[in-house]
């Protein structure tokens, strides 16, 4: 079998890497430069590659193609692909079939990191062999090839489920839904949404479905679909006779039986996290561990880095580093837990935004926006009528002075961009960092 991987970084390598280690022909081609890193490994491994270039015979002499998610699927060669009707998959897809392990899949808008990471800690905490992989850490079919884990906690995009033909997890969570790259589904809110869905299509009545009753778009579409799986519910809103709910000061989840526990004895702060918190006790009770090794690991948990991290406190003016907010939605639940007068930093790559939803919290909770990116002009124009004080910047330097220069004792600046980080940095980690450089200095 004729394997050929399209891209050269984390999953692109870990795919080619499993391929290679399983036997099978491998070449992996990539239209931009490989990293020097992974082209050491490349090589290392002894896996043939190309870059700059894609060499289209060889490519669509392949039986089965693995795209990186990071390409779009409106690129000229997935168009060729798909004409010549070869198996097009997700490293996902690839590595699911060559492991026998539990798989727990973590998809939704916002919070995937962040739940992702908690249930790979509860799992972890309590001595199982874990694995962490998919948008997040090490590649998971490098994972497969070398590691012998009984279970993969995997964050999963749409971007990767548009991509998958079997892949059937053991559980499956879709937190929330709300509107994002849908400059990638046809400016559509419900073909997005349908994609995110995947993550469930194949799996059977002995797999486990965990969603949102509260997300509105979720509750529509599960009107529609067949969801074979047993599906177990999340509230913030209703109690539930199953599933994981709040009550006034507690979170409780009935599976089983019952686990509650304090909300202020969470490690994470803010609704959406005891949201986040929920969904993934749901997960730990479903794997038969116990409430208090369940408890032990939601108090211990650090949060995860560019999410609501606190950088600093500076002259009474706290500095929060929310660069992994790159939709609306995102950014509105880094507003809502917001105690103090904020100076917020937004701005980046446009993904189709509509500010409509955070307008109302803006207008409480914010005292000054700082625009941050190549071009302003629609987030200036959308506030320019509520908020008098909106400043343009085009570099973090400037950024986190114009923000310094509008705070005082008491206030939070908050990085909470709303947009995609690629007009003036390599990705939404190099944006959070180089925002704590500066606010280090």
């Amino acid at each position: 079998m004729k394997i050929v991987v399209l891209g050269g970084g984390e999953s692109g390598f870990g795919a080619a890497y499993l391929a290679k280690k399983k036997g099978l022909e491998v070449f992996l081609s990539d239209k931009g430069l490989i990293k020097e890193d992974y082209k050491k490994l490349l090589l290392d491994a002894g896996i043939e590659y190309e870059e700059g270039k894609h060499d289209e015979d060889r490519i669509l002499a392949a039986n089965w193609i693995i795209k990186s998610p990071g390409i779009p699927k409106k690129a000229e060669i997935i168009s060729k692909i798909n004409k010549k009707g070869i198996r097009l998959s997700s490293e996902i897809e690839f590595a699911s079939e060559f492991t026998d392990a539990k798989i727990i899949a973590i998809t939704g808008s916002n919070g995937k990191t962040t739940t992702t990471s908690l249930i790979y800690h509860i799992l972890k905490n309590d001595d199982l062999k874990v694995g962490l992989g998919g948008n997040i850490g090490k590649s998971f079919a490098k994972q497969v090839a070398d590691e012998n884990f009984d279970y993969y906690v995997l964050e999963v995009s749409s971007f990767q489920l548009d991509d998958i033909q079997n892949f059937r997890p053991y559980i499956s969570l879709l937190l929330n839904l709300s509107q994002d790259h849908l400059d990638q589904y046809n400016y559509n809110y419900e073909e997005y949404a349908l994609a995110k869905f995947r993550i469930a299509e194949n799996q059977e009545n002995d797999n486990f479905f965990i969603y949102n009753k509260d997300d509105e778009m979720s509750m529509n579409l599960l009107e529609k679909l067949e969801i074979k799986a047993k599906m177990i519910p999340f509230s913030l809103k209703e109690k539930l006779k199953e599933g994981g709910y709040l009550t006034e000061d507690k979170m409780v989840v009935k599976l089983h039986d019952e686990f509650s526990m304090k909300i202020d004895e969470l490690a994470l702060v803010g609704n959406h996290n005891v949201a986040n918190s929920l969904a993934a006790s749901i997960a730990g009770k479903i794997l038969k561990i116990s409430n208090e090794s369940i408890r032990n690991s939601l108090t211990t948990f650090q949060a995860v880095e560019h999410r609501l991290e606190q950088v600093a406190e500076i002259n009474g003016v706290r500095f929060i580093n929310d660069s992994k907010a790159t939709n609306v939605n995102a950014t509105y639940y880094a507003l809502e837990s917001m105690k103090q007068p904020t100076v917020w930093i937004v701005g980046g790559t446009d993904k189709g935004n509509d500010y409509t939803e955070i307008e109302d919290l803006v207008k409480r909770k914010v005292k000054a926006i700082v625009c941050l990116g190549l071009d302003n002009q629609k987030i200036i124009d959308f506030f320019k009528e509520k908020k008098e004080l909106i400043y343009s910047t085009s570099s973090m330097e400037d950024a986190v002075k114009t923000a310094k220069s509008l705070s005082k004792s008491g206030d939070t600046v908050l990085l909470s961009p709303c947009c995609a980080s690629f007009d003036l940095f390599e990705n939404y980690e190099d944006r959070g960092n180089k925002f704590k450089k500066e606010v280090l200095k």
